[in-house]
This record gives C-alpha cells, structure tokens and sequence, in this order.
C-alpha cells in the first residue's frame, strides 16, 4: 500500500438525461485525472444521468414527464455502461467512485459504485433514506451499504449528500477505520436563497466535521448546473431564478486535521480538484482522537449496527424447513452485529 498519492474530486455538470453522453464526458474526466498521477477519483451523486431537481420545483403530477426519460437514462449493474467504466478504471490504472441513479428491476437507487484500478467492482452501494422529495423517485438501501473497503489504496467508503448529516450513519463508518471518504453531493444551488441547509456554508461544513471527526481523508464531489440543464428542467424564469440557480459546484478535499488541500475552483468553474494526500496523517490525527477506539465510552454508549442485506423475498425450502435468502456479491463476508 502506497501512503502518499494524489486524488481527486470532480465538480462538472452532468449530461442530463444523456447516459451515453454522460460516460463518453466520465471517461474524458478519469482519463484527465489518470494523466495527472491520481489514483482515486470521486464523482457527484446520480452524476449519471444527473440529479433529478424537478422533484423540487413543482407537484408530483408536473414532474412526472420526467419519470420516463430518467428511468431509461439510469444505470444498471452489468449493463454497456458499467463495463465502459470498468474498463476506464482498469485502463487508466485508476479507482473510480461513480455516483449514479441505479436502476434494479422497475425501482431505481441512489447509488454510489467503487471500482478498483483492475475494472473489479469493490462495493455497490445505497442511500440509505433519500431525503424528501427525492423519495418520491428512489428506494432505500438497507445497513450492508454502512460498508468501508480494504483496497490498494487504503480502506475506503462512501456517503452521499446529507447522509453526511445522520451521526450513527457516520459512527458506524467511522469505527469500521475509515481512511479515505468518497463524499458524493449533487449541487448547492437549490433553493439557495431561501433553504440556507442546502447551501455551501452548512454543507461544506458538515462534510469538513466529517473527516475532523473521522480523522479520515474526505474527497467531496460536487455537480455544477449547467445552463443546458436548467433549460431541460425549468420550464419558466421564476424557476430559475428563486429555485435552481447556475453553479453551486463547491468540490473539496478536506484532511483528517479538518484543512481544506487542494486547488480551489469557482462555483461556475469546471474542473477536478486534485491533493496529494498522506494515509501517516491519519495516525497522527488518531493519536489524539480515535472515536471509536481509545476516544470512545462503550460503557456509556455504543450503536448497534445490523450489516445484513434486506430482501423482499425469502425462500423456503420445504425439505429443512429453512427460510433463506439468495446471496448477492454484497453478502459475501458481510457479519451481523447485535447486543
């Protein structure tokens, strides 16, 4: 294991609506990164095919004339899509955190996929509870996506938007010694006047808590808006004005200390923000506060954390008389914790 290298947090409109355009513009962005010496790259949330904003700008009946277009436009495990990503990883020697809108059957996820330098996916994961309005488009991930990976890299998880405002979601990240954090947000430019929550200040802030806390490598992701988008979503002035401004890219690499490293880009700018980062850091930072090992009081409190997948289905089979699930790749080597 390598323990000093470069990473990078990408901050670049998506193509909305255009998966094929969507890989083709992902591919340009890992080879510009791999060019560079980086190792590890993070996308934004649902960068493929975009965050799907028009939940928030009017009623449900309005928006469903999305529902379609951003159905096909979604990802699926295995799919053309997937394998062109695998190959970009595995030809620029690179691992990629892809922030997607996956598509499973007929429901589709928020979703965050890690493949390593050799094409192989390390994790799949879900959000956990998407926030409001977007549950009126995506499912829930279940406790096997609190998951952090041994990789050549180090040991690496992920998050994404305001799971990075849920403490247990993060202690339980946390005390699986977390050293690199993949951070995927979509934007900061939603209701930006009126909703300081979802603005840059409170955002930015909690992401940097997050590796202060963790005493972990954050690399935080962030979409731009596009004027193209804008067009696509609000239909008239008065939503691009009050609902869904241009930029709100506020991409970031923040130290285990809580220190921002890296380039620093504009809201409106296009770009990767790239640091070179020290995994030795980590043991300086955790020598003064590790907060699930000698900083935590687990006479006083602990969080019970259940890691096993949840199916909708389950099998019985009459000659044991046993109910079982059919494994998937994330069950393999998952343990369930309880008191």
């Amino acid at each position: 294991m390598s323990k000093v290298f470069k990473v990078a947090a990408v901050q670049v409109a998506p193509a909305f609506l255009d998966l094929s355009k969507g890989v083709e513009k992902a591919i340009g962005l890992i080879e510009e990164a791999a060019a560079q010496d980086v190792k590890l790259i993070v996308f934004p949330e649902v960068w493929l095919p975009g965050y799907p904003y028009y939940v928030w700008l009017d009623s449900p009946a309005w928006s469903t004339k999305f529902v379609v277009p951003y159905f096909e436009n979604s990802v699926e495990a295995g799919g053309a899509e997937d394998q062109a990503l695998a190959k970009a990883a595995r030809d620029n020697n690179i691992q990629i955190s892809m922030g997607v809108s996956e598509r499973d059957g007929s429901s589709l996820y928020i979703a965050q996929w890690h493949y390593d330098e050799n094409g192989e996916i390390i994790k799949r994961r879900r959000k956990l509870k998407p926030t409001h309005v977007e549950r009126t488009v995506y499912g829930e991930g279940d406790g096997s996506d609190l998951a952090v990976k041994d990789t050549s890299l180090g040991r690496i998880g992920q998050l994404s938007c305001w799971e990075h405002g849920q403490p247990l979601s993060k202690y339980a990240m946390y005390a699986q010694n977390e050293q690199i954090h993949c951070a995927a947000w979509p934007n900061y430019s939603l209701y930006r006047d009126i909703a300081y929550a979802l603005g840059p200040e409170a955002n930015i802030a909690v992401t940097r808590t997050y590796a202060l806390e963790g005493s972990c490598f954050v690399i935080s992701a962030c979409a731009i808006v596009s004027k193209e988008m804008q067009e696509i979503i609000c239909e008239d002035d008065a939503k691009k004005e009050a609902m869904l401004g241009l930029g709100g890219g506020f991409a970031k690499i923040f130290g285990p200390d809580g220190r921002s490293i890296g380039n620093v880009i504009d809201e409106n700018e296009e770009g990767l923000v790239i640091a070179e980062i020290d995994l030795n850091m980590i043991t300086i930072s955790k020598a003064v506060a590790d907060p699930a090992g000698h900083y935590s009081r687990p006479d006083v409190t602990r969080l019970l954390l259940n890691s096993k997948p949840q199916r909708p289905v389950m099998q019985f089979d009459e000659t044991s008389g046993l109910v079982f699930e059919t494994p998937s790749e994330d069950d393999i080597g998952v343990e369930t914790q309880s008191e």
